[in-house]
């Protein structure tokens, strides 16, 4: 299996995560350990804990990582947990948190995950691999409504109900097994010229995969539990890759670094504590993927990345 990932926008996240020598962080999404590594190295007397689903990406990385040092622990686990499982560490604060929500190359490039709509493989799209739904499930299981909430929603594919009813009627014939099966159904929905100008594969498989995984949910639920762990000056960097995902965080930051309007006006002193601003916005304008880097990881376009400090 290919291992090479390109971690998106790592020079622009170890700078602003702030990394003392002795401070402890967590990598949320730890991956092919791109970011872990370079905190790794910059945290030499801290703690490092990182998280993942996918027990290829945890093997490799626990490799990468223990040939700079040992303070680090990988937990297989989905980042919603990720307060909890600290606490069971008698961890309750840290100094610095990072999503990064894309996922991996070698995921992508591998076929036996199902995550590519350009070439042929099961329709998986499980990060868990132990997961109990799978692509497969969801094709040929969901009713012809829910599968164009899904894909109307998650992929914001405007023929959403055309791709929805042609997958309820081929699969009344035959079971739907693979990722080309699927590319091709949704083609003969839509037609060529809509196909291949507008690519709507791109979307269904992206709305397939978060229903799969329940991204958007764990997201809303994680960020609050991730802002409260945070030390004070504690910073949390979060990389998007899609308008959906990106909503999310802008709209819970927002709400963080906000006075409760109930309070808004009043001297500061008069404000009660758990109605003041949790944190601060570090930048109002997302930070995007560098020409250089355009050219060298052509999956880097879509990144953005947010950043906040706790109050």
């Amino acid at each position: 299996m290919k291992t090479y990932h390109y971690s998106v926008l790592k020079k622009e996240v170890i700078e602003n995560l702030n990394i003392k020598e002795d401070g402890i962080y967590v990598d949320a999404t730890v991956g092919y350990a791109g970011h872990s590594k370079e905190i790794l190295e910059k945290c030499k007397k801290g703690y490092l804990f990182a998280f993942d689903e996918d027990i290829n990406a945890i093997e490799y990385s626990r490799k990468v990582l223990s040939s700079i040092r040992d303070n680090f622990q990988i937990f297989k686990e989905n980042f919603v947990n990720m307060k909890n499982v600290l606490n069971d560490v008698d961890v309750t604060k840290v100094d610095g948190i990072l999503f990064d929500l894309g996922f991996s190359s070698p995921q992508i490039d591998d076929s036996s995950r199902g995550f590519s709509f350009m070439v042929d493989g099961p329709l998986d799209m499980r990060m868990n691999k132990d997961g109990k739904i799978c692509a497969k499930d969801i094709v040929n299981s969901y009713s012809k409504e829910k599968l164009m909430q899904v894909f109307y929603e998650y992929g914001e594919e405007k023929l959403s109900k055309v791709i929805a009813n042609k997958i309820y009627e081929e699969r009344k014939a035959k079971e739907i097994n693979s990722t080309l099966e699927l590319v091709a159904i949704i083609k003969k929905a839509v037609g060529a010229n809509y196909f291949y100008k507008r690519h709507p594969e791109r979307q269904i498989f992206q709305a397939i995969r978060i229903e799969v995984n329940k991204e958007l949910d764990v997201l809303e639920k994680v960020l609050p539990d991730a802002i409260d762990l945070l030390n004070k000056k504690g910073r949390m960097c979060v990389i998007t890759f899609h308008s959906l995902e990106d909503r999310i965080v802008k709209k819970i930051f927002k709400k963080y670094s906000d006075i409760n309007s109930l309070y808004k006006g009043l001297p500061e002193k008069e404000i009660p504590d758990k109605y003041k601003p949790k944190i601060k916005i570090i930048n109002h304008k997302v930070i995007i993927a560098s020409e250089k880097e355009l050219k060298e990881n052509s999956r880097s376009h879509s990144a953005k990345l947010r950043i906040i400090e706790r109050i």
